[in-house]
């Protein structure tokens, strides 16, 4: 052991206490981040690090004035996505999706108190917004068993206790996912129980300066990443031995060297299994002279998702003329809908004045038009006008939105399918593509 103590516990020990991002330069740090390859790519792309801290403040800010706008005690939340946005700090992220152990109470006056595992409590202690670690919100059966009710009692008398000391003794409660024992634990103690969702994805929605600096290099990192994946599918596939889930872990393992986390969804298919779309990725080998489509639904660097969707043609031949034809039409398809993003357009605007998909590609086009997105798919959805529902999103945008733009082109009957899909920030003034990943130009009729 010869490297001094204080170096070896450095991440760069060229830098100071502090990552140009804000973050601890700390090789034994708690909180998950960035690897030095993406810092490397991103220094070359030139682009700017968020301040972790200023991202934090911002977020904590929307949080606690949502709570005030509403006339709330606090917002109570168990969705792992909801408490990564409120404090930064993660804890077996898939399993408590569907194993509720965590939950986070933002007060009126900003007091923040997170319930984690009993043995990770620490987790958030790297925040200082983070005002009080506890745990006991683990309301589910497995854990408690027929005790359950017990447990929820005592954490719903937690709850009641920091609102009356940190919530004006307001017993109006935003709750975005509660299990049944802890709803009712919650009346018990004579709280009006008000669905959260509706706070924490309008909140989420408005992204501040730090989290689109965090957007664009989690963006970078997710393409480079999927290029990764374009040319070991390109070296590999006409050798005839490799299968879409061998291409789909070449996208997993590329993320995760970035500091990626995970990713939503298994939607890569290829060939005829591309149509209809949503079949999984599977053992399937992929054919030499076949189309491979997918969409990465990926949590990237900072938890960030990057929701792009490619479509490539993979072989020593030309596609078929239909399939091009189809490529150029989903292509005009997001183009035409991605020029009419602005501040203050309205949600039904643009559902009434989209690009229409020819005929037999409608029966099977893609579930919206739009979708915002931040930490994951989030709020609001942009609908087709055969699907819109009226009222459900009587909104305008703003800035500092990001929406995904969508074009599933699917003939019906058919042996394959199109999917595009770009990442677009709400702009001052109209918007900006954050995506640059390149269509196939085989696809497009260029090659």
């Amino acid at each position: 052991m010869t490297t001094p103590y204080r170096e070896h516990r450095k991440i760069d020990p060229t830098l100071g206490d502090r990552l140009p991002d804000g973050s601890a330069n700390n090789n034994d740090r708690v909180e998950i981040g960035p690897t030095q390859l993406a810092y490397r790519e991103w220094e070359a792309a030139g682009l700017i690090l968020p301040n972790l801290d200023s991202m934090r403040a911002y977020r904590h800010q929307r949080l606690t004035k949502g709570v005030q706008a509403r006339d709330y005690g606090g917002i109570l939340m168990f969705d792992p996505l909801n408490i990564r946005y409120a404090t930064d700090s993660t804890n077996m992220q898939l399993w408590n999706t569907h194993n509720p152990f965590r939950a986070v109470l933002v007060c009126a006056d900003g007091y923040m108190v997170i319930w984690d595992y009993k043995n990770a409590m620490f987790l958030s202690e790297f925040n200082p917004l983070v005002k009080e670690q506890r745990s006991g919100a683990d309301l589910f059966y497995f854990d408690r068993g027929d005790k359950v009710d017990v447990a929820a009692d005592v954490f719903a008398n937690e709850v009641r206790k920091l609102i009356e000391e940190h919530g004006g003794g307001n017993m109006r409660l935003g709750v975005d996912k509660p299990t049944i024992h802890g709803s009712r634990a919650l009346e018990a103690q004579g709280f009006n129980i008000i669905p959260g969702e509706e706070l924490t994805e309008k909140a989420r929605s408005i992204k501040g300066p730090d989290e689109i600096l965090a957007m664009r290099c989690a963006s970078v990192a997710c393409e480079n990443a999927v290029a990764e994946m374009e040319r070991f599918a390109r070296v590999n596939v006409p050798e005839g031995q490799t299968s879409e889930d061998d291409i789909w872990a070449a996208l997993h393992a590329e993320n995760i060297k970035r500091g990626g986390e995970w990713i939503e969804t298994r939607l890569l298919a290829s060939g005829p299994r591309t149509n209809p779309w949503f079949q999984e990725c599977g053992p399937r080998i992929v054919q030499n002279n076949e189309i491979v489509s997918f969409d990465t639904d990926l949590i990237g660097a900072y938890g960030i998702c990057v929701d792009i969707s490619r479509s490539w043609w993979i072989g020593d031949q030309n596609p078929p003329a239909e399939m091009v034809y189809a490529m150029q039409h989903g292509y005009e398809h997001i183009q035409h809908n991605m020029q009419m993003l602005k501040p203050g357009v309205s949600i039904e605007e643009l559902s009434r004045n989209c690009h229409k998909l020819d005929d037999n590609f409608q029966n099977l086009k893609y579930g919206c038009m739009m979708h915002g997105v931040g930490l994951c798919d989030e709020w609001p959805l942009v609908a087709y006008p055969d699907q819109m529902v009226p009222g459900a999103f009587d909104y305008t945008l703003e800035p500092g939105m990001v929406l995904c733009v969508e074009a599933l082109v699917s003939p019906e009957g058919g042996d394959f399918s199109i999917k595009l899909e770009d990442q677009v920030l709400i702009t001052e003034d109209g918007f900006e593509n954050l995506t640059t990943y390149p269509f196939d130009e085989r696809l497009m009729g260029q090659g």
